[in-house]
């Protein structure tokens, strides 16, 4: 997957598409990742216990990893990276302007 959990993404597809959030979760064998403020659901939520409530909680809903790019703070738009090696570590970096991210 070319995002991890805590990257700063945009959805280019959807509903939702132009919005900016962080990867909440990655789940690559479903290929699909959880993004912040992007496609609430509303969920039903029965009483379980004494300390639960019970209501209606709106949550964040899955999207495919195929809707989202990373986004670049300097471009200020989604940008496709590049593998480089710094320090004898891999790191991405911008293909637009080569900042690391």
């Amino acid at each position: 997957m070319h995002v991890k959990k805590g990257d700063k993404v945009v959805v280019i597809a959807g509903s939702d598409k132009g919005k900016i959030g962080k990867v909440l979760t990655s789940m690559p064998k479903q290929n699909r990742v959880i993004v912040e403020g992007v496609k609430m659901i509303t969920k039903h939520q029965k009483q379980t216990n004494q300390m639960q409530q019970a209501g209606i909680l709106h949550q964040e809903g899955t999207i495919n990893v195929s809707n989202v790019m990373l986004y670049c703070d300097k471009c200020k738009s989604g940008v496709r990276t590049e593998t480089k090696i710094e320090n004898g570590k891999k790191v991405r970096a911008c293909k637009k302007c080569g900042t690391l991210i």
